[in-house]
C-alpha cells in the first residue's frame, strides 16, 4: 500500500478541492450508472464548474504553476488539461460523450496533479514562494447543500 503523500500547508487547500473534483467525478459515474437524464448532471457540473473548478483552475494558474513557470513539462501538460476540460464542461452537444469524458478527464487530471505535479511543485518551491501561495489562496469553501437536485441519489 502507498504511503501518503505529506502535502505542504500551503497546498492542502488546494488537495481539498480536488477532493471535491474527485466527488464530482462520482456523482457523474452515479448519475450514469442510475440512468439519469443527462440534462440533468449538465446542469449540476454547470454549476460546479462555476462556483468551483474555473475559480481553483485560476487559482493554480496564478498561485502554483508559476512556481515551475509555464514552460515546464508538467505545468504544459496542466494547462492543456485545464483547456480540455473548460472545453468538456462548455459542451452542448453529445451530452453523453461530454460527461463520461468529464468523468475520465477530470479524474486523471486531479490524480497527475496530486501525484506528480504538485509533489514536484512542493520539492523545489521557497519557503516564500509556499508563503506566497498561502497568502493567496486558502480554499474554496465547498457546499451543495443548496442544490435541490441529488440525482446521484436518485
Amino acid at each position: 500500500m502507498k504511503k501518503p503523500i505529506k502535502r505542504h500547508e500551503a497546498l492542502k487547500p488546494l488537495s481539498r478541492e480536488h477532493h471535491h473534483g474527485l466527488l464530482l467525478c462520482w456523482k457523474i459515474r452515479q448519475g450514469v450508472k442510475l440512468d439519469v437524464n443527462m440534462a440533468r448532471i449538465k446542469s449540476y457540473t454547470d454549476w460546479f464548474r462555476r462556483h468551483y473548478l474555473d475559480p481553483h483552475f485560476e487559482a493554480e494558474e496564478k498561485y502554483i504553476f508559476p512556481v515551475l513557470g509555464n514552460d515546464h513539462e508538467l505545468v504544459k501538460r496542466a494547462l492543456a488539461e485545464h483547456r480540455r476540460l473548460k472545453r468538456l464542461f462548455n459542451q452542448e452537444a453529445d451530452l453523453a460523450i461530454a460527461m463520461n469524458s468529464i468523468e475520465e478527464e477530470l479524474d486523471s487530471h486531479i490524480r497527475f496533479e496530486e501525484r506528480v505535479l504538485f509533489n514536484e511543485i512542493q520539492a523545489v518551491a521557497t519557503e516564500e514562494q509556499l508563503a506566497d501561495i498561502e497568502k493567496h489562496h486558502n480554499g474554496i469553501q465547498f457546499s451543495d447543500d443548496d442544490w435541490k437536485d441529488h440525482f446521484w441519489q436518485n
